[in-house]
């Protein structure tokens, strides 16, 4: 490669037959205009249509299914592309090459971790409408004492801070709108962000990513933004921040206000973002606790944090704000709590017998036995049928089983480790964070310091299909 080249240009096909450092790199050729053309043409317009209540029609839900092949193949192409740059940068022994790489490696993950946004973005939306695609009304809440007792009782406490947590489609987000409706109806206003929807600019730092909070909030309060007011280039950025809901927006009345940030766990992958905002929010519980002015403000801000995993990156405890206030775990349905959602579904034909067959393959695992109850009111399957397809690709978990195999393949540490865990027989000890991203998936359970396969179906499944 000449040393004129301008290192942004390099692509796997300039890889290909090429000497670095005397090793030769046969790399696969990556078409990098498309992805940085075709890819970003691909857009989310309708992520809405997360909300529990948004059907999709067939052409919709065609639409999204096509954009979400063309993603995974890109994403496919474009984590090539970084393990060739990778690997070209161990080799390349010239400093001012290696520098070339090291700055083109920086800007191809950040693309990797763009697709891989857009990705999580669109299953959530096929996942929504797979809740949703039944019927409306099969999406019912049961609750799970003592835990929305807890939530409710914290969330009217001044300076409040709730941290939801539980593997992925375990219910949080259910929970919290329960908790913000109970909030409503105690004259509380309401502000929530799902993380999940930001788009890749407002996380391109941390000056816009809080801006863009400011006037998300003021706008789910139906107010002016008037950030231009409120942000003083003079301060920092968390400051402003700070200045923004101090002199604004909890000082406009006396009215208690509950922030809930959902999705928390899509910050973890922002560097520049994630400590800081933490610190942010750290700071702001604490000045609750002041007995002055200031802190008689902050009071009457309740904040909820919603995520599905505790591997966060590490933090200063005393900056960090998952180490204070209420935490509330999630937990899986027992079966009193099935044989409930049965009733509610009008199956009560179904014996006490089945459904405890049926959470012998499934588990508690809300979202399974939901599909599951909704599949057998429709009468499309018997429980029978439904048990024995229940691990194949003719089985009505089908889709949800082969996302998460999707989530496996593209992260091969993960991939190898949750094979350990589905031949075994016994609890498997796998490395920390290898666990926690198994866990936020759902895909298997925390005993002690060791994983067992989160229930008999994904041991069945994944036991196969990871050969």
């Amino acid at each position: 490669m000449p040393d004129s080249q301008d290192p942004k240009q390099v692509s796997s096909s300039d890889l290909r037959n090429s000497q670095f450092g005397g090793g030769l790199v046969n790399a696969d050729t990556v078409n990098a205009g498309r992805i940085g053309g075709d890819i970003y043409n691909i857009h989310l317009g309708q992520q809405t249509a997360t909300s529990g209540n948004s059907v999709q029609s067939q052409s919709q839900r065609q639409r999204s299914l096509s954009e979400k092949d063309s993603l995974e193949k890109a994403y496919t192409l474009q984590s090539q592309k970084v393990v060739n740059l990778r690997t070209a940068l161990v080799i390349e022994t010239d400093v001012s090459r290696k520098f070339q790489y090291e700055q083109q490696l920086q800007a191809e993950e950040r693309i990797l971790g763009e697709l891989g946004d857009k990705l999580d973005a669109i299953e959530q939306q096929l996942q929504a409408a797979e809740n949703s695609g039944l019927r409306a009304d099969t999406i019912i809440y049961i609750e799970r004492p003592p835990i929305e007792d807890k939530s409710y009782k914290a969330i009217v406490q001044p300076g409040t801070l709730i941290r939801l947590k539980a593997p992925q489609r375990m219910g949080k987000t259910l929970l919290l709108e329960k908790t913000l409706d109970y909030a409503r109806h105690q004259g509380y206003q309401t502000a929530k962000i799902d993380l999940q929807l930001a788009d890749i600019d407002v996380l391109a730092n941390l000056k816009t990513f809080l801006q863009w909070l400011c006037v998300d909030v003021a706008d789910s309060l139906e107010l002016e933004p008037q950030l231009e007011k409120h942000w003083q280039e003079v301060f920092g950025l968390n400051k402003n921040c700070t200045r923004y809901f101090q002199k604004y927006l909890l000082s406009l009345t006396d009215t208690p206000l509950v922030l809930a940030i959902d999705n928390f766990e899509r910050l973890f992958e922002y560097p520049e973002i994630f400590p800081q905002f933490c610190l942010l929010l750290r700071g702001w519980y604490e000045a609750a606790k002041q007995g002055d002015k200031i802190g008689n403000i902050w009071k009457k801000l309740r904040l909820v944090v919603v995520h599905s995993t505790e591997s966060y990156p590490s933090l200063d405890s005393n900056h960090s704000p998952f180490n204070v206030g209420l935490a509330i775990d999630l937990p899986e349905f027992n079966l009193q709590q099935v044989t409930e959602l049965a009733k509610q579904q009008d199956l009560g034909l179904l014996k006490e017998q089945d459904l405890a067959q049926l959470m012998e393959l499934v588990g508690g695992h809300p979202y399974l036995v939901q599909s599951a109850i909704a599949h057998l009111k429709s009468q499309q399957v018997t429980l029978e049928e439904l048990l024995r397809l229940a691990p194949t690709e003719q089985g009505i978990f089908s889709d949800h089983l082969r996302q998460q195999l999707w989530h496996l393949q593209h992260n091969p540490q993960i991939e190898i480790g949750y094979k350990k865990v589905v031949k075994a027989n016994v609890p498997v000890r796998l490395d920390t964070e290898v666990a926690f991203k198994l866990h936020s998936l759902g895909l298997v359970k925390l005993v002690s310091n060791d994983c067992i396969p989160g229930c008999d179906l994904y041991r069945q499944y994944f036991s196969t299909r990871l050969g």
